[in-house]
């Protein structure tokens, strides 16, 4: 072996450190350099794994050396190699067993006597493994020089650790490509969620949506807890020409009440304990887009006053500023609470609330919305799917009746988190993951919901109790529209009775606003209280009915 015969063999091993080849090649590589260069017949890359050594590439061994691994304390020849600290020769009557008896290529039954060599691989101060080398000639390795086989063992070391290093980094950018995908799929749900339906109470909806978008108008979105208040504030934000600019959110509802005026208009270094520099208030960071309050009438007085200023001239002052900063800021707010009833106790200013409802846009709750009630369900389903990794998940019969026969008191999100609870009680039936998950009506746990049909073969169905209120929607021959009516009706009058006929504390039970829990009662036909306090059939509360 010559200088320049080495240098050949050895530049493209160099060169491949810094290419990206899988490492199965580059072993191959190394091994097939190793033979060129070193008169042996069988050379073998091993890692140490444990108190085992595990080949990764072989040049004339079986093929099925690749599936073996040898125990160290087995085979002493390995662990002589493994403790030496420089490359090690066995001599021809050394006596210790050869690991590769029987493996090596082109010799039939026992391996005879031959001559054996190799070294120890070591990354990182630590011991990766082993290069060997066979020769079926005696002394065939006598005239190799041992610093070149050191040097060769030097190249494999550094072969090993740019192939673990190609893969460390290969692994770190498929688990970033990974998060990547997780967090654009869950942006990218966030972004489809739409207004789904197509009853006529929802194409209302979209056309007083189509309508008020585009201009600059203050909306005041009302409706009941969960009907999608925010969906309907992104749809006003996408139909205008602040679109392009930033929507920015605020529950005014989560914040007490000494920082609610901070997180409206900022503040200055100073400006309170704790305020350690200047800020910008949500106001400025909306500042040519949109700018959602939410529940709205929680704000306190004082507050009301500050916003009403703002959105009168579009000047703002920071808490414990006197600089006043203009801002350009669509307003839309949103609110469950009755603010006309609200103005009449004091607890909200007329000329804010006036200010608000330049155009007042309700968004109807789900029971008036008949089957919708199954389309957002595919919609929450599909999210289920994906997030369940099945490959589809849908409602049996009895399901969508029990769907479509609920009063839904918390709306949409109620039945979101239905579905969701529906869908792993569904999984939670089966041993083993189904591609296509069946969702019945016993999942769903809906009170008074029918009985699965397996449930319902399984044990007799029970006897109804007076407090199920179930039974008056049942009927046979009535439309679906007159059953969910007669449970509305029921619902609330058993609500009424139980709290004695206080409609606050009905309200309460049924986990509606009281203002609603009476118009849904007007349109119903049942007595309901006037402005003097007696019950009677005319107009309730004052404010917008649909």
């Amino acid at each position: 072996m010559t200088p320049q015969s080495l240098l050949a063999a050895m530049l493209p091993l160099v060169a491949d450190l810094a290419r990206q080849i899988p490492p199965s090649e580059r072993y191959r590589r190394l091994l097939d350099a190793v033979r060129r260069l070193l008169p042996a017949d069988a050379v073998a890359l091993l890692r140490l794994d444990g108190d085992a050594l595990v080949p990764l590439a072989v040049d004339g061994l079986a093929p099925d050396t690749l599936g073996r691994r040898f125990l160290v304390g087995q085979h002493p020849r390995l662990q002589a190699l493994l403790q030496a600290e420089e490359p090690l020769r066995f001599a021809p009557d050394c006596g210790l067993p050869d690991p590769y008896d029987g493996l090596v290529e082109h010799v039939h039954g026992h391996l005879p006597v031959h001559d054996c060599m190799g070294c120890a691989l070591r990354v990182q101060d630590r011991t990766w493994g082993l290069m060997t080398l066979d020769a079926l000639a005696l002394s065939r390795f006598e005239a190799v020089d041992m610093q070149t086989l050191q040097s060769l063992a030097d190249l494999a070391a550094a072969t090993v650790a740019a192939a673990e290093r190609m893969d460390d980094l290969a692994l770190r950018a498929e688990e970033a490509q990974r998060r990547a995908e997780q967090y654009r799929r869950a942006a990218g749900r966030e972004r489809t969620r739409r207004l789904v339906g197509r009853s006529a109470a929802h194409r209302a909806l979209l056309r007083e949506i189509a309508l008020v978008g585009p201009s600059d108008l203050t909306v005041l979105v009302g409706g009941e807890t969960g009907v999608g208040k925010e969906l309907v504030v992104q749809a006003l934000h996408a139909a205008s020409p602040r679109a392009a600019r930033p929507l920015v959110s605020l529950n005014c509802a989560a914040l007490p009440e000494n920082l609610v005026e901070s997180e409206l208009f900022g503040h200055v270094r100073g400006a309170f304990s704790g305020a350690v520099a200047e800020r910008q208030g949500k106001f400025e960071l909306a500042d040519g887009g949109t700018l959602f309050l939410d529940e709205v009438g929680e704000l306190p007085l004082a507050v009301q006053a500050k916003l009403l200023r703002v959105l009168q001239n579009g000047q703002l002052q920071r808490l414990g500023s006197d600089r006043e900063h203009r801002v350009d800021v669509r307003l839309v707010a949103a609110t469950n609470r009755d603010l006309a009833a609200e103005v009449r106790a004091g607890r909200f200013r007329a000329d804010l609330y006036h200010r608000l409802g330049a155009y007042p846009l309700a968004v109807p709750p789900l029971r008036e919305r008949g089957r919708d009630v199954l389309l957002l369900a595919g919609a929450f389903l599909e999210e289920q799917r994906a997030s369940l990794g099945l490959g589809n998940v849908r409602l049996d019969a009895q399901a969508q009746q029990a769907l479509l026969a609920h009063a839904w008191p918390g709306n949409v999100r109620e039945l979101e988190h239905v579905l969701a609870r529906a869908a792993l009680r569904a999984l939670g039936r089966h041993g083993q993951r189904p591609r296509v998950l069946s969702v019945d009506a016993e999942d769903l746990g809906l009170p008074h919901a029918p009985a699965a049909s397996h449930a319902a073969a399984a044990a007799p169905a029970a006897p109804a109790t007076p407090a199920a209120p179930a039974a008056a929607v049942a009927v046979a021959g009535q439309p679906l529209r007159l059953q969910v009516a007669s449970f509305e009706r029921l619902a609330i009058e058993q609500a009424l009775a139980a709290q004695h006929g206080n409609w606050a504390a009905a309200a309460r039970a049924l986990e509606m606003d009281r203002a609603n829990l009476v118009r849904l009662a007007r349109r119903l036909g049942l007595a309901v209280p006037a402005r003097n306090g007696r019950p009677g059939a005319g107009p309730g509360p004052a404010g917008p009915e649909r």
